[in-house]
């Protein structure tokens, strides 16, 4: 691949780290909660059509209510960064990343004692289900106002596109090809863990990494900023 320069963006090693968390989750959800993806809505979209259909093993709700509170999150994610439009950036994604990290933490206490056979308490389950999807829905749309290019931090599609479309082989420029691999080692590595975590721990396990990795990402981040630019 050609290697077309880039300028620096100190936000890319944070935007992966926080790709990592996203795997994390959907391995909490799609194996701890009953196929639900929390992180990921393109495959709620496609079970909850599964599952319209009738196809065994597939219910409306739980995808209905990751979906609705995905939205809730992206909605409330938006209007904060609303709110921090001209103010300080590293402020804001530290307010961002407190949400966020209170949300997980709070699925995370609420995944132990959680029987991921059984899918018991159910009450519990639509409650984990809610505050993931609130997590991931504040952390799209705080990422999207972010605006850097091919770090989503939660889809690959688009990535993998612009890897392969934009490549030399297709007679491109192979522009951002680093972060476009990095990011999906990112997802791939965090869903490895996270899997491994939620067999071998417990459901709560990947939830309170996730939880804890945005939190002090970002505070590494933030840290970072506020040295570089007392220099």
């Amino acid at each position: 691949m050609a290697t077309t320069a880039t300028p620096y963006d100190p936000r890319v090693p944070l935007l992966l780290l926080l790709s990592v968390t996203t795997g994390l989750v959907d391995a909490a959800s799609v194996l701890g909660l009953g196929k639900v993806f929390t992180a990921n809505m393109t495959g709620n979209i496609v079970f909850l059509g599964f599952a319209a259909s009738g196809a065994p093993g597939f219910k409306i709700l739980p995808f209905v209510a990751a979906l609705a509170s995905f939205m809730i999150g992206a909605l409330v994610g938006g209007r904060t960064g609303k709110v921090h439009a001209g103010g300080s950036e590293r402020r804001w994604l530290l307010t961002s990343a407190v949400v966020e990290t209170a949300l997980l933490w709070a699925a995370a206490i609420s995944a132990v004692g959680f029987d991921v056979a059984t899918q018991s308490p159910e009450a519990r389950l639509y409650l984990i289900i809610g505050l993931t999807g609130i997590a991931m829905g504040y952390r799209n749309a705080t990422i999207r106002q972010l605006k850097v290019a091919d770090l989503t931090t939660t889809v690959l599609t688009l990535t993998l596109t612009g890897l392969s479309a934009d490549s030399r082989a297709a007679g491109g420029t192979g522009t951002n090809w680093r972060r476009r691999v990095g990011a999906v080692i990112a997802i791939f590595a965090g869903a490895a863990l996270g899997a491994g975590l939620l067999v071998h721990v417990g459901l709560y396990a990947p939830l309170a990494l996730a939880g804890a990795v945005v939190l002090f990402g970002t505070l590494a981040f933030a840290y970072r900023l506020e040295a570089v630019s007392s220099t």
